[in-house]
């Protein structure tokens, strides 16, 4: 099937056989990952969606694709607006969407290793409204469509030595299991892929732009674990590490294993364990407790190790996206650079600066308008040239042993207009202010996001996505459970307490559809503040990400001299981070880049 549109009606046809009305696709896999292997990209397949957040329901009749803020643009470029309509999220839900327009008494199917048990109960709530049934598929009706649909990856575990992890498998499986026994619990499930690999001390290759490996694992009171991953996946190395507290089963075994936990306690987190975890505990007889995943939280705080490896990882990043931007101050004027190969050339630089072993994300490279579609990815159809008197905004990352970054710098290519140096100086007035915010210790994310707005908000605009995520250690570069974002955005909001160790990412943005796009993002470092004479434990940010900021966008007048001074610093400590890796006429341009305001 060459094109969406037969997909669509060859889905609507194996339903129909399968006795359903409708059915729910979400952009997941088995694990609740954001990025997903290729043979879990169900939704891109049936609909041409390149995002990494979305869902779509289908109907005999209709069909509707669910995208947040971020995909606005993007989602209309890419879904053909014939077929499907175009749902926002968190305004409305596949689940309220279904209650209005599901047939009375349809019957709607969901493949419970794909969704969450929340989500089964509010739809099933919403569906029975209209006498409608949801109905949990065994085999996923597009895979029985999908004839050419590729196999999950074959690639081997590597093993993450306690260098770079800063403490070993056997200290990590004893610290669950001293909770499990707090919890009175005997065990706890494990299947979000990057709380298997910190824990375990592995990385894989098996989804792109992640080092995790496709696996589900339990860990018990005693120390000891069940790891269920493909045995062939498996080399005498990694089997030695793991040692004898880990027990080795196929990934297949993982469902029937959890039909055997009769009278177990189990813990189960309700955010990254599926409906059908749930489904297989019950039917056990377990009892299941649902409380969050234990790798979750001491992998978010990072430890001294893990903040050394950040750093030397970010340094060296830094000094590549510099030699980037040097070169882009060259070419991009002669007309001769667009938006693929500037991509390329960012991405040699990377490959130059030593032990890259995959960019942390597809990166955005979008010149004038498409910088305005917030995760935008460039094709052969979209590629534009980067022209004069433009701006380009490049989100990048690289995924190193020792760390994960993740940088957006916005340039301007010739002479900006006014809008664009007021915009830009309005999102680094929030930039800076994120960066040198202190907080009592407690904080939630989403009490610092409108440090970040609040410039933007003077002059009527803002922006629709978080201003921080968090970032893993050589893992997710979108990781929980820390985020900068308003409570209620769709996107997790930002109600965990910050903590002393958390990375994340401070990046504030301004987008003008059809024109342009601006972001400013470093990623920072949750660090004690100790303030003379203070009631409580303060907390604030340390810069983790080196490289200039375009000083021909920023607008003078609008900075005040703290923010002044707080540029001037930074680009000094660019100067003395990244300045010693460079050299020859790439130094004299960053010397002149980081010349104080």
């Amino acid at each position: 099937m060459s094109t969406y549109e037969a997909r669509l009606q060859a889905l609507r046809e194996q339903l129909k056989a399968d006795r359903l009305d409708g059915f729910v696709v979400p952009l997941t896999d088995e694990h609740m990952s954001e990025y997903v292997g290729s043979y879990a990209q169900r939704l891109a397949w049936l609909t041409g969606f390149q995002g990494s957040a979305g869902s779509a329901a289908v109907l005999p009749q209709e069909a509707a694709i669910f995208t947040d803020g971020r995909y606005t643009l993007q989602v209309r470029d890419q879904v053909d607006g014939q077929h499907w309509s175009y749902e926002s999220v968190p305004q409305t839900s596949v689940a309220d969407w279904l209650k209005e327009h599901a047939p009375n008494g349809a019957r709607i199917g969901y493949d419970p290793w794909l969704h969450t048990n929340d989500w089964v109960v509010r739809a099933r709530e919403a569906l029975a409204a209209k006498g409608a049934e949801l109905v949990a598929v065994e085999r996923n009706p597009i895979d029985r469509v999908w004839s050419d649909k590729p196999e999950p990856s074959k690639a081997r575990l590597v093993v993450h030595g306690d260098d770079l992890a800063g403490k070993s498998s056997a200290a990590k499986r004893q610290d669950i299991a001293d909770w499990l026994r707090a919890e009175q619990a005997d065990a706890a499930v494990l299947s979000a892929l990057d709380s298997i690999a910190w824990t375990f001390n592995v990385r894989g290759q098996d989804v792109e732009h992640t080092p995790v490996a496709l696996s589900f694992a339990l860990v018990h009171q005693d120390g000891t674990a069940d790891l269920f991953v493909a045995s062939e996946k498996l080399g005498e190395d990694v089997r030695q590490h793991l040692g004898n507290g880990v027990r080795i089963h196929e990934r297949n075994a993982f469902e029937p294993h959890l039909r055997g936990m009769r009278g177990k306690t189990v813990v189960a987190d309700p955010e990254r364990a599926v409906s059908a975890i749930f489904g297989a505990l019950e039917a056990a007889g377990a009892r299941i407790v649902t409380k969050r995943d234990p790798a979750v939280l001491p992998k978010a705080i990072k430890n001294q190790v893990e903040i050394g490896g950040h750093h030397a990882a970010q340094a060296r990043d830094g000094a590549a996206l510099t030699r980037f931007l040097h070169w882009l101050s060259i070419e991009a004027p002669k007309g001769s650079v667009d938006e693929l190969s500037a991509a390329a050339k960012l991405q040699e630089f990377r490959e130059a600066c030593g032990d890259l072993r995959d960019t942390s994300f597809d990166t955005i490279s979008g010149a004038g308008p498409n910088g305005a579609i917030v995760h935008y990815r460039v094709t052969e159809e979209t590629n534009r040239a980067i022209e004069m008197d433009s701006l380009y905004l490049v989100d990048s990352g690289g995924q190193y042993p020792d760390g994960t970054t993740d940088v957006t710098r916005t340039v301007a290519i010739g002479t900006p207009t006014a809008e664009m140096r007021d915009r830009f100086t309005r999102v680094l007035k929030g930039h800076i202010a994120v960066s040198a915010a202190l907080f009592p210790d407690g904080t939630r994310g989403s009490q610092l996001d409108t440090l970040a707005r609040q410039f933007l908000w003077q002059a009527g605009v803002d922006y629709a996505h978080g201003t921080g995520h968090g970032v893993g250690s050589y893992l997710a570069v979108h990781e929980g459970p820390q985020r900068i974002a308003p409570v209620g955005s769709g996107q997790s909001g930002g109600d965990e307490p910050l903590r002393a160790g958390m990375i994340l990412s401070n990046e504030p943005g301004y987008y003008k559809a059809g024109a342009y796009g601006i972001r400013i993002e470093n990623l920072v470092l949750v660090v004690p503040r100790p303030v003379a004479g203070a009631e409580k434990d303060m907390l604030g940010f340390q810069n983790l990400t080196w490289a200039p900021i375009d000083r021909t966008l920023i607008d003078l007048a609008l900075l005040s001299p703290q923010e002044r001074a707080w540029v001037d610093d930074y680009h000094a400590r660019v100067l003395e981070i990244v300045g010693p890796q460079l050299s020859g006429e790439v130094l004299e341009w960053t010397r002149a880049a980081c010349a104080p305001l």
